[in-house]
């Protein structure tokens, strides 16, 4: 197995940090060499230790040539970079200035559109400004217009939506009330029956209804066939009573 990636931090351990810090360095000026051998390139390294010890290297040991190269390089590149803002610094400069008197003009035709400072502009002028503010009223009642007729809309379609359900909910209300008025009626019809029944279920008072009759010697000779119906409704019963 090869060894794990190692993470670039600082390396606590003193002894470790010296040690890698020996093996690095020589890694790096082997490095250095082979890129100036394979390459034909020139190469400078610099590397202080954390004690200030140097450690170089420098392709053919010229070490100041190069180092006056790299500084006659950093001295041109200087230049260029300050030529390169002076005349950035003057673009921005003539940018401004444009930039400036845009947003005057701007600024005045704002006032123009405002009603203001109208004295100096000449009949043309005024003529075209009128013109624009015309258009511009169009379109802001075309557009005030399509918000008005697209809020009616949404409002006839919520209108249409709450009719449906006020149908509907009328609609379950008559069932329910039809509903509840079968029932009111059944148990009623119930009532009546069970009524009925009780009635029919009472035994008759014989006694009663022959003293009722005016007396027990004549009502002995009834027979049974003209005897009155035991199972008689209290209704028929009062009735008889009453003749």
């Amino acid at each position: 197995m090869g060894r794990g990636r190692v993470q670039l931090k600082r390396i606590e351990n003193k002894i470790n940090r010296q040690v890698t810090f020996s093996k690095r360095r020589s890694g790096l000026l082997k490095k250095a060499h082979e890129i100036s051998v394979l390459c034909d390139a020139e190469v400078a390294l610099i590397v202080f230790s954390t004690k200030g010890k140097l450690s170089q290297y420098a392709t053919d040991s010229c070490m100041e040539r190069i180092l006056e190269r790299y500084e006659r390089y950093s001295y041109a590149e200087r230049q260029l970079q300050a030529m390169d803002v002076e005349a950035n610094q003057g673009n921005w400069t003539l940018e401004h200035a444009k930039l400036k008197a845009r947003v005057e003009v701007l600024e005045r035709n704002q006032r123009n559109f405002m009603g203001e400072e109208l004295e100096s502009l000449s009949l043309k002028e005024l003529q075209s400004l009128e013109q624009q503010i015309d258009s511009a009223l169009k379109l802001v009642r075309a557009r005030k217009n399509h918000l008005m007729f697209q809020s009616i809309s949404e409002l006839q379609k919520k209108d249409k939506l709450l009719q449906e359900q006020n149908n509907l909910l009328a609609k379950k209300v008559k069932e329910k009330e039809k509903t509840m008025n079968q029932q009111a009626q059944w148990q009623q019809q119930n009532q009546e029956l069970n009524a009925s029944s009780v009635l029919l279920m009472q035994p008759l008072n014989y006694s009663s209804y022959e003293l009722e009759a005016g007396g027990g010697g004549e009502d002995e000779n009834i027979s049974p066939a003209n005897r009155p119906n035991t199972l008689l409704p209290a209704w028929m019963l009062g009735h008889l009573h009453d003749q």
